[in-house]
């Protein structure tokens, strides 16, 4: 290792969006000596090395982190513990191993036990993310002004954890550290919870017999349109993070059910006071997002439709 954030060969296993965004911000900050990539579809390795963001593809994840002084684990966080398990005998000694899963709890214990001493592992996650996937779907600028979380096991060497920090920040993320399981319980509401909610609402509408399929589609209007594109996130990665964060989950899910109940007596009622009430509170909230840097106040979320498919 030598300088700020800069790594002499990283591995990175998994190739897609964020596997792929990470490849080209480092690639744009001169980050890594040797970015080696692993992914199981000859297709997705093929097109990783025609796209430039790795420098190397290996088929199995094993030889891809032999002597890499960095390994990020950018696989879907219920295929992780059997991925830590493969290349746990190959990691060098001194290596740093990281991941990029919004469940960091479950990850802990699936991965934990599999990592040699010398190896510093380090939990992260960086709070960045699109509904596109795949290698073609990444972009240097995806971490830009986004967090990242790190969530250091007990006793994680300082230094090792200060020179991922560098990392990150270097990719163009601001940095937190948390403890695990309240990075579970905060994702829930601002990730999970989210996600889950438009996944039925797209799904409620694809149910109705007295709406046409048509319809929903011709005359959606920006609210659906937006639960739409939640509702477009890869359905491997939702379906683990469902699994493996199931008890935050279903504890943000019952505050949100108590909430939706008292919305649905407010309508019944016709009590606007409360309504007004709430819908203030929520647009406050929007423009905090906006003031911190984490949106933009452009119509349309700031979205371009010309740049989406």
């Amino acid at each position: 290792m030598s300088g700020d954030g800069h790594f002499d060969r990283v591995a990175l296993i998994g190739l897609g969006l964020i596997g792929s965004s990470l490849g080209h911000a480092m690639k744009r900050g001169g980050l890594a000596g040797e970015i080696v990539g692993s992914a199981r579809s000859d297709a997705t390795r093929a097109r990783a090395l025609e796209i430039g963001f790795i420098d190397r593809a290996e088929t199995n994840a094993a030889d891809a982190v032999k002597d890499a002084d960095l390994v990020v684990l950018c696989t879907p966080v219920g295929a992780v513990g059997a991925v830590a398990q493969e290349i746990a005998p190959h990691l060098a000694k001194g290596a740093i191993l990281t991941d990029v899963g919004s469940v960091k709890a479950s990850l802990i214990d699936d991965v934990g036990p599999h990592v040699p001493d010398g190896v510093h592992f380090i939990p992260g996650h960086p709070i960045a993310g699109t509904e596109q996937s795949g290698p073609d779907a990444g972009f240097p600028e995806l971490f830009d002004g986004r967090w990242c979380i790190l969530t250091p096991l007990e006793g994680s060497d300082p230094d090792m954890v200060a020179k991922l920090s560098s990392f990150w920040e270097a990719c163009g993320t601001k940095i937190d550290v948390m403890d695990a399981k309240h990075h579970d319980l905060v994702l829930a509401i601002t990730s999970h919870l989210p996600h889950l909610i438009a996944y039925n609402i797209v799904g409620t509408a694809d149910d109705l017999e007295t709406v046409t399929k048509s319809e929903v589609i011709k005359y959606s209007a920006g609210g659906f349109r937006d639960f739409t594109r939640l509702a477009a996130s890869d359905p491997t990665m939702w379906r683990d993070v469902c699994l493996n964060n199931r008890e935050a989950i279903l504890e943000m899910f019952g505050r949100f059910s108590e909430d939706l109940a008292a919305m649905q007596r407010a309508i019944r009622w016709g009590d606007g006071d409360a309504l007004f009430d709430l819908f203030t509170r929520t647009r406050d909230i929007r423009r905090s997002i906006v003031d911190a840097g984490q949106e933009v106040a452009a119509p349309n979320f700031g979205r371009d439709p010309a740049k989406e498919d």
